[in-house]
């Protein structure tokens, strides 16, 4: 009887050590199995400096933007150097889901009126899922208010609007390097003369290089296509600092341009470095989580 019950006992250990040494190998092959690695905070703002970047407000989340330009430097003390100017725009942009956000904004230049959708296509990310780069679409469409100069002739509300289309496409560079490229369509239904263009191509690269944890220097540069418009305009250029708080994320930069949206600084920059026209700017970037 009992080398029945022993003979028994042994085969529950042997059982219970045949399911435990079983559960161990399926938790070790969990731990060994490959996971993806997505990258966070590639850039801390929706814009690198002027233009856009491939950020989007998180799913729920609504982000406030302030961006203001004062006038040129070299304008003088009687405008003290620029600080008695100022072009402003005011911007909301909403996180829809986690790769789709779209936006509002009021701009001073031409009394502007603008509305955005941001697509993110695809997020840098390593280990099961290897993507070298993240991949952002970018459409605004822009309206101008601005009174009719000859309202004695017929004139059409769609000669208001403008059209920015963007390909943005980002790399982080390990903790502190993050660079971007941007092909970019600039779309006018309505231009000043025969001669000038309604399409307008420009390509941009910008970067981001954090020197801290809450400070990073960037800049940005859009170099207009061969065409009219570069013939009678600046490529833009802006260098700047990002200060983050927590709570805000502050852009302060020298510009050479006073548009605050695509369809302004890309085409429209009449200010030379080489001359002094130089613009002290910034952002104020704050995010509402709205739903949780």
């Amino acid at each position: 009887m009992k080398t029945r019950i022993s003979f028994i006992t042994l085969l529950l250990i042997m059982f219970i050590s045949m399911v435990s040494a079983q559960d161990l190998m399926d938790m070790l092959n969990e731990e060994e199995a490959p996971k993806t690695e997505y990258t966070y905070a590639t850039f801390k703002a929706t814009r690198i400096i002027n233009g856009q970047s491939i950020e989007i407000p998180p799913k729920g989340a609504l982000n406030f933007v302030i961006s203001h330009h004062f006038g040129a430097i070299n304008s003088g003390a009687y405008e003290f150097f620029g600080l008695d100017q100022a072009n402003i725009r005011f911007g909301f942009d909403y996180g829809v889901t986690d790769w789709l956000s779209v936006g509002i904004g009021r701009s001073s230049v031409r009394k502007t009126y603008d509305g955005s959708v941001k697509l993110k296509l695809l997020r840098q990310s390593s280990g099961a899922k290897n993507m070298p780069l993240t991949m952002t679409l970018f459409a605004n469409t822009a309206i101008t208010s601005l009174k009719w100069q000859d309202p004695e002739q017929t004139n059409y509300f769609t000669s208001r609007m403008e059209y920015a289309y963007q390909l943005l496409l980002a790399r982080k560079f390990g903790s502190r390097l993050s660079l971007q490229l941007m092909p970019t369509m600039i779309h006018r239904n309505l231009v000043e003369t025969i001669e000038d263009q309604n399409d307008v191509f420009a390509i941009g690269a910008g970067g981001r290089f954090k020197v801290s944890n809450r400070v990073a220097i960037t800049g940005e540069y859009y170099y207009l296509l061969p065409g009219k418009t570069a013939d009678d305009y600046y490529n833009t250029f802006s260098i700047g600092v990002d200060l983050e708080t927590g709570g805000h994320v502050f852009q302060l930069y020298l510009t050479n341009t006073q548009g605050l949206i695509e369809e302004q600084f890309i085409p429209m920059t009449d200010g030379n470095w080489l001359d002094g026209d130089i613009f002290l700017s910034f952002n104020i970037n704050r995010t509402f989580q709205i739903v949780k």
